[in-house]
């Protein structure tokens, strides 16, 4: 009997023990707290730079989905027509004949930030066409990753951009 009552009051001591307590949980959580306020702007600052990324190499997809159409069709879209026209035909027949697209693997995609791209006539540096996102802001102008991206008018009449040209050439 005895050695069986000692074994419960051991077993009842290393239960009351064996757990964390508030105050040991507390201060886990706050470390915790400290080393995400330290990481994650880093983080954060890295995901805006991937989208900037994105947004440059979409722009270049863009641009060469419609060199491609323009071999095709013998003409660059219209500013009326736009980048639509690289996921459905042309309205004038004559086109619409020499027209083999869908000229884009998937549907005409938005900017990362979720905006439409801008497609502009004429373009940069005597280009036939500009390409380009608003930025992060979704509006004309801007720094950081609020600045515009891609190939940007230098024309303000075309569309109001300032930030420079972030597109390689």
């Amino acid at each position: 009997m005895i050695k069986s009552h000692s074994t419960r009051v051991l077993n009842a001591r290393q239960s009351r023990t064996s757990g964390f307590t508030l105050l040991e949980m507390l201060v886990v959580l706050v470390i915790i707290g400290m080393l995400v306020s330290l990481v994650g702007p880093r983080l954060f600052s890295k995901v805006d730079t991937a989208k900037v990324q994105t947004a440059i190499t979409q722009v270049k997809q863009l641009r060469g989905a419609v060199e491609t159409m323009r071999l095709d069709i013998g003409t660059y879209p219209s500013k009326e027509q736009g980048l639509a026209m690289l996921a459905s035909p042309p309205g004038e027949e004559k086109l619409a004949k020499r027209w083999h697209g869908p000229y884009l693997e998937d549907a005409l995609p938005d900017d990362p930030w979720g905006n439409p791209y801008q497609y502009v006539v004429p373009g940069p540096d005597g280009r036939p066409f500009g390409i380009f996102s608003y930025g992060a802001d979704g509006k004309p102008g801007g720094e950081g990753n609020d600045a515009d991206v891609g190939m940007l008018p230098k024309d303000k009449s075309a569309a109001p951009a300032a930030g420079g040209d972030t597109l390689d050439k």
